[in-house]
């Protein structure tokens, strides 16, 4: 599909989307007098969202038609206030309209879905799984993330902050070195998505304080997207592990980032999380070993 084309095509469907969106919203939900009198189409008329909008008759009606116009976020945050667009379809107007969507937020009706991610990581057994919120913060882990990974109350139940601070990880990890480049390099990524965010702040301070190696690694600069990381362990009863940890994001909840360890085919290292989560092996696990 051509440039002009593709165009054509985002006009149509802003036009389509907007009409849809207007037709839903009554003028009792939009705080205006219906006048009793019988509308020939549902829901607002265009010179209403319009008025409730704070712009003019003929630019909104340009701007349904899909015509070339110039639009402002401040304007279209307006008309998604009037046509009472959930979080997805302001976004989506945004699109539609040719300017960069906001920043995704939890829509309220999304902000309890503990249960559903609880199913899911323990359903990841036993393989080891455990969710983070936008600092870094444990929200939860499952069982074979305790036995392998070393994730317990005592800790500081900061990934990152224990990553660099706990002992027990330390001396674990074969791979400490080589993935705290990567650990910053996408904190480093976190912080600039958000340069004025005061949680980021903190904990940036909390880990220059804490931590010689961070503080050092911070100042190269480096920058990465999250993504996957390996990690190899020395597991106190079974030895070797080899998991490859993928972060993933889930789009209702873009404060929580769900990080799933998947075995590698090497040192036999799925038969082992299975022993290890095994009722012999979790009698066996006296000790937790970081990851």
């Amino acid at each position: 599909m051509t440039e002009d084309a593709l165009k054509t095509h985002r006009r149509r469907e802003l036009r389509e989307f907007l009409m849809s969106r207007r037709a839903r919203v009554s003028p009792a939900q939009a705080g205006l007098p219906d006048g009793g009198a019988r509308r020939r189409t549902p829901g607002l008329r265009r010179e209403e969202v319009a008025v409730l909008a704070g712009v003019g008759a003929s630019w909104y009606q340009w701007l349904e038609q899909g015509r070339d116009i110039s639009v402002s976020p401040q304007v279209l945050d307006a008309v998604a206030r009037v046509l009472r667009l959930s979080n997805a379809e302001r976004r989506h107007l945004y699109l539609l309209a040719g300017l960069n969507p906001p920043a995704p937020e939890v829509a309220p009706e999304d902000r309890d879905m503990c249960d559903g991610l609880r199913r899911l990581i323990d359903t990841w057994m036993p393989y080891p799984a455990h969710i983070m919120d936008r600092y870094y913060n444990c929200v939860m882990y499952n069982d074979a993330a305790g036995m392998v990974l070393g994730m317990r109350p005592e800790n500081t139940q900061n990934c990152i902050v224990d990553f660099f601070t706990d002992p027990l990880y330390r001396g674990q990890s074969r791979t400490w070195e080589r993935n705290a480049r990567t650990v910053v390099a996408q904190f480093r990524a976190s912080c600039s998505a958000a340069p004025d965010d005061e949680g980021f702040q903190e904990l940036l301070v909390q880990l220059r304080d804490k931590s010689p190696e961070f503080a050092e690694l911070w100042e190269q600069r480096d920058i990465e997207d999250a993504g996957q990381i390996r990690k190899e362990l020395d597991h106190p009863l079974v030895g070797l592990l080899a998991v490859e940890s993928t972060a993933m994001k889930v789009p209702a909840r873009p404060d929580l980032t769900i990080v799933l360890h998947t075995p590698m085919p090497e040192a036999n290292t799925a038969a082992k999380l299975e022993w290890l989560a095994s009722p012999e092996g979790r009698r066996g696990s006296m000790y937790p070993v970081a990851g």
